[in-house]
């Protein structure tokens, strides 16, 4: 994350160029749906819909909550792995095994300790929820994937979760803060992961035949994907969080590179330039960016009905933009459309089966809020 304000010699410099996203653009008027605030959470970072329409939270801390949208009641889940909080660490996403309706099968991913630091990590576990409704247990835990490395520091480890159409297992794959490895096939940072639901690397993936953790790869070169989703033709699309400057949001492609760190639209924070994606045609560009940022910590491709002329747009919350940031699609280019002040720093988002939109704040006392169509 670690995003700061533009230099303004930085900033200047780019309003005189193509920036993607122009500030002239940004859309102020009221928000175009009702908000209604269902609970508060310390720190929370995920949400999950079991399907008798209650809510998995992650709290970053290592919590993970029942919430009931009916009674706006919640519980606790036990048996969640001790987990490394710090800097941008702790408990991150929640996710249901695509058959969770006959397993109970939930995954988490979350920050662990160990030697060198802390790194990513992603279990899963049968959940069983109490009879009396309020809260539940995980059992069997068992650790299917981690990273091949960990740093000091507590930064950037993105670990979002998405099943796919075909059942296989995703996972957006921070970098630590460690840059370098984003473009090393000897190691599982900054990458997109293809596994299947027991951790396996996928046999569809574009470097299976290397073997060892090359495998697991779907694509390389990402810095800190915080936000996954697939869209109606069945594409994976992805945001993730630039330096001091250039978020991206990015079709994924088998076995592309899109670049982190030989380029980017941004520049180090302490004021090194980096090539832009033009200088390096082989690494494959964003099709939309930020800069200055938005900082995006999640995202959804909507395809319900609610929100109609939503359909097919990316959605994504942001934090230090305190917004939600709806961008079109059409074909393979994308375009900021709208953004939508929240007046917090947004933090995670998901689709429900009806077609409303669930967002949760960022911070200390954030909340779970449904949003529908004004």
């Amino acid at each position: 994350m670690m995003h700061l304000g533009l230099s303004v010699t930085y900033a200047l410099a780019l309003v005189a160029g193509a920036l993607a996203v122009p500030s002239q653009q940004l859309d102020t008027r009221q928000q175009p749906f009702k908000s209604t605030a269902i609970t508060d959470h310390a720190e929370p970072w995920a949400i999950a819909f079991l399907p008798d329409n209650r809510i998995l939270v992650t709290e970053r801390r290592g919590n993970l909550r029942l919430v009931d949208p009916a009674t706006k009641s919640k519980g606790t889940i036990t048996g969640v792995p001790t987990v490394a909080y710090g800097g941008q660490g702790g408990l991150h996403d929640v996710a249901l095994h695509p058959k969770y309706a006959e397993n109970s099968i939930i995954y988490i991913s979350y920050a662990e300790s160990g030697t060198g630091g802390a790194g990513g990590a992603v279990a899963r576990a049968k959940l069983t929820l109490n009879a009396s409704g309020g809260g539940g247990a995980l059992s069997g835990l068992e650790v299917i994937w981690r990273h091949s490395q960990k740093a000091s520091g507590g930064l950037q480890f993105a670990c979002r979760l998405l099943f796919g159409p075909d059942g296989a297992l995703w996972i957006s794959s921070g970098e630590i803060n460690q840059m370098t490895p984003s473009q090393s096939m000897t190691g599982n940072l900054g990458k997109m992961i293809k596994l299947y639901d027991n951790g396996t690397a996928f046999a569809g993936n574009p470097f299976a035949s290397q073997g060892a953790v090359q495998a697991q790869i779907w694509s390389l070169g990402h810095r800190n994907p915080l936000g996954i989703d697939w869209d109606a033709q069945g594409r994976l699309w992805e945001v993730e969080m630039g330096p001091m400057g250039g978020d991206e949001l990015n079709l994924i492609e088998p076995g592309a590179n899109y670049g982190w760190p030989l380029v980017s639209q941004g520049r180090h924070y302490d004021g090194r330039t980096i090539p832009a994606h033009s200088t390096r045609p082989e690494f494959a560009p964003p099709k939309a960016f930020w800069v200055p940022v938005i900082s995006p910590a999640g995202l959804i491709i909507y395809k319900g009905n609610l929100f109609s002329s939503w359909k097919g747009n990316a959605i994504i919350t942001g934090l230090s933009s305190q917004s939600i940031v709806r961008v079109t699609i059409t074909g393979d280019t994308a375009k900021e459309a709208q953004r939508i002040s929240m007046g917090k720093r947004m933090r995670g988002i998901r689709e429900d089966k009806d077609g409303a939109i669930w967002v949760i704040e960022d911070g200390a006392s954030g909340r779970l809020l449904k949003l529908t169509p004004n």
